[in-house]
Protein backbone atom coordinates (compact mmCIF):
# COMPACT_ATOMS: atom_id res chain seq x y z
CA UNK A 1 0.00 0.00 0.00
CA UNK A 2 1.56 3.50 -0.97
CA UNK A 3 0.74 6.41 1.38
CA UNK A 4 0.71 10.18 -0.25
CA UNK A 5 0.57 13.38 1.62
CA UNK A 6 -0.42 15.99 -1.41
CA UNK A 7 1.23 14.65 -4.68
CA UNK A 8 4.07 13.40 -2.57
CA UNK A 9 4.72 9.63 -1.70
CA UNK A 10 5.96 8.77 1.65
CA UNK A 11 7.95 6.00 1.58
CA UNK A 12 8.89 6.00 5.26
CA UNK A 13 7.65 6.99 8.31
CA UNK A 14 9.81 9.70 8.74
CA UNK A 15 8.70 10.81 5.16
CA UNK A 16 5.20 11.20 5.92
CA UNK A 17 5.77 13.22 8.83
CA UNK A 18 8.15 15.77 6.93
CA UNK A 19 5.46 15.63 4.33
CA UNK A 20 2.54 16.34 6.90
CA UNK A 21 4.56 19.63 8.43
CA UNK A 22 5.99 20.78 5.74
CA UNK A 23 9.15 20.58 7.65
CA UNK A 24 11.98 17.98 8.38
CA UNK A 25 12.00 16.15 11.23
CA UNK A 26 15.49 16.93 12.56
CA UNK A 27 14.30 20.45 12.83
CA UNK A 28 12.12 19.45 15.67
CA UNK A 29 13.89 16.70 17.22
CA UNK A 30 17.53 17.66 16.58
CA UNK A 31 20.64 15.46 15.68
CA UNK A 32 23.16 13.56 17.59
CA UNK A 33 25.98 15.36 18.20
CA UNK A 34 25.05 18.49 17.34
CA UNK A 35 26.84 21.40 18.80
CA UNK A 36 25.59 24.06 20.74
CA UNK A 37 25.63 26.77 17.97
CA UNK A 38 23.37 24.65 15.59
CA UNK A 39 20.92 23.41 18.54
CA UNK A 40 20.62 27.17 18.97
CA UNK A 41 20.33 28.25 15.36
CA UNK A 42 18.24 24.70 15.01
CA UNK A 43 15.48 25.98 17.97
CA UNK A 44 15.74 29.38 16.59
CA UNK A 45 14.67 28.53 13.14
CA UNK A 46 11.57 26.59 14.79
CA UNK A 47 10.67 29.64 16.49
CA UNK A 48 10.27 31.50 13.91
CA UNK A 49 8.21 28.91 12.31
CA UNK A 50 6.00 28.33 14.77
CA UNK A 51 5.56 32.54 14.86
CA UNK A 52 4.57 31.86 11.48
CA UNK A 53 2.03 29.23 12.00
CA UNK A 54 0.53 29.38 15.37
CA UNK A 55 -1.53 26.90 14.63
CA UNK A 56 0.99 24.04 13.48
CA UNK A 57 0.91 22.20 17.26
CA UNK A 58 -2.38 21.73 16.59
CA UNK A 59 -2.29 20.42 13.46
CA UNK A 60 0.39 18.07 14.33
CA UNK A 61 -1.72 16.97 17.30
CA UNK A 62 -4.47 16.26 15.08
CA UNK A 63 -2.76 14.01 12.69
CA UNK A 64 -0.98 12.21 15.12
CA UNK A 65 -4.50 11.87 16.59
CA UNK A 66 -6.18 10.26 13.19
CA UNK A 67 -3.26 8.43 12.83
CA UNK A 68 -3.68 6.31 15.58
CA UNK A 69 -7.12 6.08 15.38
CA UNK A 70 -6.93 4.77 11.50
CA UNK A 71 -3.91 3.19 11.67
CA UNK A 72 -3.66 1.56 15.48
CA UNK A 73 -6.73 0.77 17.08
CA UNK A 74 -5.77 -1.77 19.01
CA UNK A 75 -3.41 0.47 20.89
CA UNK A 76 -6.44 2.20 22.78
CA UNK A 77 -8.04 -1.23 23.79
CA UNK A 78 -7.05 -1.43 26.88
CA UNK A 79 -7.57 -4.59 28.95
CA UNK A 80 -7.01 -4.85 32.80
CA UNK A 81 -5.34 -7.13 34.32
CA UNK A 82 -6.55 -9.98 36.74
CA UNK A 83 -4.65 -9.92 40.26
CA UNK A 84 -2.68 -13.68 40.86
CA UNK A 85 -5.20 -15.62 42.83
CA UNK A 86 -3.74 -16.48 46.61
CA UNK A 87 -1.91 -13.39 47.06
CA UNK A 88 -3.36 -10.33 49.58
CA UNK A 89 -2.40 -6.78 49.32
CA UNK A 90 0.15 -5.61 51.32
CA UNK A 91 -0.88 -3.28 53.84
CA UNK A 92 1.31 -0.54 55.26
CA UNK A 93 0.71 1.83 58.58
CA UNK A 94 -0.42 2.38 61.93
CA UNK A 95 -3.62 0.03 60.88
CA UNK A 96 -1.44 -3.24 59.63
Amino acid sequence: MRTYVGHQQAVSADDFVELALGTPVELWLGVEGETDEERAARLDAARDILADNPYLPDAVSRIAAETIEAYAPELLNVVPLARPAGRRPVRKGAAA
